[in-house]
């Protein structure tokens, strides 16, 4: 269809209004319209795009919202890490800090660029050619998740910068936040519709964003502040940092107005007093302030302290204490079998925040403090999040009150409770039975270096367990088509792929079986050892500690478990099902055989391999008898480094252990 001169400059000049309305509103805080004017806009924008769906672009404001819901987030690597910053609680530190920053750079005045410390999520906007491309969460630092469609509908975010001068590739770090009168209404409505409040406004804020489905996240109320960037290509940026933040602004991209260039530290303590004074009254929650160097060349002189950066840090107010009292002590039992008491209080108001519960930790500091029903405690805010009880005030101490007693069973499935030597937490050890563990016993089974079966993750986990059809993981071997059919977002075509999964999963290695069942302290590596070392599955769960405790790399702590694991009767009879549901594996090697090549020797992968998955390579490996770690130490006797190899490389070359490239690598293995 041939579009009109007219119609086009018409669309055009609709998205250019609503682009420049947005930008008053959002970054500028100066609407120039109200909102009926803007909707009519809107309004008219869409209707001629559904007239003429040709000549609809990436950035027009109507394409915020319209992907299909994910079945999981991709990986993105980050081309700058996304470092964290160093932490200081008092003054002396402050000072510290100040005194370090002057005998680096010789000199006695710094200028510093002082900022709220902004308590949501981090997150990475990539530009390109001016266009937004993709978002990415901090992640570990190195990698995040692709939250690109998600980011896409927050308003205050720019779809395409404005202007004209900025680097054709421009990395633009911010926090994602929800504000506070945003946060208690999603509350309001969580409540009515019988769904559990969000805690705080910070995981309100990161559970928005890791919606899977983008209409979730464009009907919370999120909002974007950028507080530098990261990397940049062709273009030139200003020379200092408060520059640099507002040419983001002129770019479209909103920047906290609390923020203010200081000289030396007793500027940015004067900064601190005052914003602690207004941190109340501020429509977001924040934990504190940051101040950065403000000059860029000087950042660059003073580097980096192994995750943080030396030009920087972060300085925390002070945690909130109120009393109140102690009515009960629950212990939940967590996903991973963990029992935590949690102390139900009479509701008080702590920095802004409804406090009902607190979280006690485990019976070493109940007794430590002496926590009683009934006590009057003084109650914390830690990190401006998490209450915990300080202290009791025991001259308020009622005359009846008894020491807690912490469960010998579970109060979920009533299965015995044991604590290994050496740990504070309590845990229910019927893994595979307690349904307060159920969910993440299926996930782990399910996952990929577990039992890999593709396509059955977390929500459909949760599906399936809510329904009923799956209780325990030899149920997963039971599903039918029909039954995943009537799931959510599994039409026909879905449930066969995954019944297929399912099936296809059911020939796996004694290694990946017993990894897959969850037992505590047998990780990917050690699971590999006991399929060595034993090579069937009943003389393993026939074994005593004393005779795994004989195994290199088992310790005492690992051989209880083990032995605890395959006590349990249930855990006996499951596992006893699934050779009649068709789980298999090959008969394994042992290791009393003669040695094999790599026997005794420990490597760690680190970067990106391009020929081979990082499975693939620990299973070869670990087929030629050598270990695989996640961290380098001195008992590492190789580095395998891929593309982009972080930390781990660094530490190796400090600590002299060999490294090698990938087709060294391979080669190895080919010989």
């Amino acid at each position: 269809m041939t579009i009109s001169l007219e119609i086009q400059q018409k669309i055009s000049q609709l998205r250019h209004s609503l682009n420049e309305h947005n930008y008053y509103y959002y970054v500028l805080d100066d609407p120039q319209i109200p909102d009926s004017e803007y909707d009519r806009l809107m309004r008219e924008l869409q209707w001629l795009e559904a007239q003429y769906p040709e000549i609809i672009t990436p950035d027009s404001p109507t394409q915020r919202v319209g992907a299909a819901p994910l079945s999981t987030f991709a990986e993105v690597i980050h081309s700058l890490p996304m470092l964290s910053l160093s932490n200081a609680f008092t003054l002396e530190e402050i000072q510290d800090f100040a005194q370090r920053l002057r005998e680096r750079l010789a000199t006695e005045q710094i200028e510093y660029m002082a900022e709220l410390k902004l308590d949501g999520l981090a997150i990475n906007l990539c530009y390109e050619e001016g266009l937004l491309v993709t978002a990415a969460t901090r992640g570990d630092g190195r990698r995040g998740e692709d939250v690109t469609q998600n980011v896409r509908t927050i308003q205050s975010i720019p779809l395409r910068l404005r202007g004209h001068d900025y680097p054709t590739r421009l990395e633009v770090r911010g926090e994602i936040l929800m504000p506070k009168a945003g946060f208690e209404q999603l509350n309001q409505h969580q409540i009515a519709q019988g769904e559990k409040p969000f805690a705080n406004p910070r995981n309100a804020a990161a559970g928005s964003l890791r919606q899977l489905d983008p209409r979730i996240t464009a009907n919370r109320p999120l909002i974007f502040f950028a507080y530098g960037v990261g990397h940049t290509e062709g273009g030139t940026l200003p020379d200092t940092h408060s520059d640099t933040l507002q040419c983001l602004q002129a770019w479209g991209l909103p920047i906290n107005p609390h923020r203010q260039v200081v000289k030396d530290i007793q500027g940015c303590l004067t900064y601190y007093q005052s914003m602690l004074a207004q941190r109340h009254h501020l429509p977001i929650e924040v934990d504190g302030v940051v101040y950065k160097v403000n000059h860029f060349n000087q950042q660059e002189q003073l580097g980096f302290i192994s995750r943080s950066p030396r030009w920087a840090i972060a300085h925390k107010f002070p945690a909130q204490e109120v009393l109140t009292q102690v009515l009960a002590i629950e212990v939940q039992v967590g996903r991973t079998g963990a029992l935590t008491p949690v102390a139900r209080l009479v509701p008080v108001n702590v920095g802004g925040v409804t406090v009902t519960n607190a979280t006690l930790h485990n019976q070493d500091e109940i007794s430590r403090k002496d926590i009683r029903v009934g006590d009057t405690v003084i109650i914390r805010r830690a990190g401006e999040v998490i209450p915990e009880v300080v202290s009791v005030v025991t001259d308020q101490r009622p005359a009846n009150t008894q020491p807690f007693v912490f469960p010998q069973h579970c109060p979920v499935c009533g299965s015995a409770v044991s604590r290994l030597a050496g740990e504070a937490i309590a845990r229910c050890r019927a893994g595979l039975f307690c349904s307060a563990q159920r969910k993440q016993a299926l996930q782990h089974f399910a996952s990929r270096p577990a039992m890999n079966i593709e396509g059955l993750g977390e929500k459909l986990i949760d599906q399936l367990v809510d329904s009923g059809l799956v209780n325990n993981i030899a149920d997963i071997y039971t599903l039918q088509p029909a039954q995943l059919a009537n799931l959510e977002r599994m039409g026909e075509k879905s449930a066969l792929n995954l019944i297929a999964a399912i099936e296809k999963s059911q020939a796996t290695t004694l290694a990946r079986f017993l990894y897959a069942l969850g037992i505590r302290e047998v990780g990917e590596a050690t699971a590999q050892i006991l399929a060595q070392h034993f090579g069937q599955l009943e003389p393993l769960m026939q074994a005593t500690a004393e005779t795994l405790q004989q195994i290199p790399d088992i310790g005492p702590v690992a051989a209880q478990s083990i032995v605890s694991f395959f006590q349990q009767p249930h855990h006996r009879d499951l596992i006893g099902r699934l050779p009649a549901l068709g789980i298999h594996w090959a008969a394994v090697q042992s290791i009393s055989t003669p040695k094999q090549p790599l026997q005794g020797q420990t490597f760690v992968l680190t970067g990106t391999l391009t020929q081979l998955t990082r499975d693939e390579a620990t299973a070869k490996l670990q087929a030629l008898g050598a270990k695989v770690s996640n961290s380098v130490s001195k008992r590492t006797t190789c580095v395998v480094v891929g593309d982009q190899a972080g930390s781990k490389l660094a530490k190796a070359q400090s600590l002299g252990i060999k490294v090698i490239d990938e087709k060294t690598l391979l080669d190895l293995l080919a010989s």
